[in-house]
């Protein structure tokens, strides 16, 4: 069970932006994964390297493939395949920067999650298992799937409008995944016919993330909208609403302003918005990145006003970055954390940052990127550590569904055997 050849490839994501797929030659197996790559990003992130060139306006990942083949991998042949903290902590150590910016955290990431994989095609387990035992821990059928929060309306930088908030969500909450998938589609389907009506085809066109993206400005009018769709498909009491606001977005750093619905907010103003949406939308019970990652002091008012009532989750305030993520246990920034791994960049980062936050009684969300690609890695990752939550967009297009579909086999396979 050793190493015997890494080799990177060019693929492409569900944005036909660049990425990596790596793979990892053992005894018995080829395995590879390939990388996702976000559009609203936080400024703390490990740095996704970039060619910086011509070619596909500065994105191409020429230099990130090469640092596979020419500099990692080579280092990493012969290395015992299931130390995968070994392995994580070398490729630390050989880019030798805080945020691996010398050889890119997506190029390290790509070999981490394809090791994790191609150990466990080696032990002949599922991908799921062998995170959790990782983890020390175990997965069986008395383990809990993580909940969806679906993004049915995009806005953002996730869609070609002006509506400020990047993701309005839908948070089915029965107990079963087929439950929760089938119902999100479901009122999903409907949201399109209420939309269509409504506002006309053109706005049914979906943004990055699957989400419809009508022309329209108020985060208020798409509550409204999700709240009819759920009612219609007859699920109002089985279905929760959530927002990931990406207040970065919409921040003004000069004027110290947030634009929302074609007005500026100050921080207490915005803060009174949001008191305002809690009060008239009573399923409301998520809502991420509700203010710019260093207007700190608002993230800790609105937290001790709301964190007993909702779920506030740290994404751009916190990267998946065990350092941030202590100093917002520590400063009660927020009651819970979106997990990236390619907001770190290896398996064993990950998995530590999931365990600060469930130690210190934090929801954790699993989250995918605006720019996926058909591998449903982080679907086994979330069962595998058992989130509470998972973000993986809308129930359209494969970038999407491969992640959701990836839990259904699980479900009704892997854990009927």
């Amino acid at each position: 069970m050793h190493i015997k050849k890494i080799k990177a490839i060019k693929v492409f994501d569900s944005r036909g932006i660049p990425t990596l797929k790596t793979f990892v030659y053992t005894d018995n197996y080829i395995t590879g994964v390939s990388i996702p790559s976000g559009t609203s990003a936080g400024k703390k992130e490990a740095v996704e390297l970039r060619d910086k060139s011509k070619a596909f306006f500065g994105k191409d990942v020429t230099k990130a493939i090469d640092n596979v083949n020419k500099i990692i991998g080579p280092r990493l042949v012969g290395e015992f395949l299931l130390d995968q903290t070994r392995i994580d902590n070398l490729m630390i150590e050989l880019d030798a920067t805080s945020n691996k910016s010398r050889l890119g955290s997506n190029a390290i990431l790509s070999i981490s999650a394809a090791i994790c994989k191609a150990a466990s095609k080696e032990l002949d387990v599922p991908l799921y298992q062998y995170i959790a035992r990782l983890n020390n821990k175990k997965i069986d059928k008395k383990t809990n799937f993580p909940k969806p929060e679906l993004n049915i309306i995009n806005g953002g930088e996730h869609a070609g409008t002006d509506l400020a908030f990047q993701e309005f969500q839908i948070l089915p909450n029965k107990n079963k995944i087929s439950q929760n998938i089938s119902m999100s589609a479901e009122i999903y389907l409907q949201l399109k016919e209420i939309l269509s009506k409504k506002y006309g085809k053109s706005s049914i066109n979906v943004g990055y993330e699957g989400g419809f993206a009508p022309n329209i400005t108020d985060p208020k009018i798409a509550l409204d909208l999700m709240e009819q769709a759920i009612k219609k498909s007859g699920y109002s009491k089985d279905v929760f609403l959530g927002l990931d606001c990406a207040a970065n977005s919409f921040y003004n750093e000069k004027s110290k302003k947030y634009f929302v619905n074609n007005k500026n907010y100050s921080s207490s103003q915005l803060m009174e918005y949001y008191a305002d949406l809690l009060k008239s939308y009573k399923q409301l019970k998520s809502i991420e990145d509700p203010f710019f990652e260093e207007d700190k002091n608002s993230w800790k008012e609105f937290t001790k006003k709301y964190s007993s009532k909702m779920n506030i989750i740290g994404d751009d305030l916190l990267v998946t970055n065990p350092k941030l993520i202590k100093e917002g246990i520590d400063k009660k920034y927020c009651n819970s954390l979106l997990l990236k791994p390619n907001q770190i960049g290896t398996i064993t980062e990950t998995i530590k940052s999931f365990n600060l936050a469930r130690d210190n009684g934090w929801k954790v969300v699993v989250s995918h990127r605006s720019g996926e690609t058909e591998d449903s890695f982080i679907s086994d990752l979330a069962f595998g550590l058992n989130s509470d939550y998972i973000k993986f967009g809308a129930p359209a297009r494969s970038d999407r569904n491969s992640k959701y579909n990836r839990l259904l086999e699980i479900e009704g396979v892997y854990l009927e055997e």
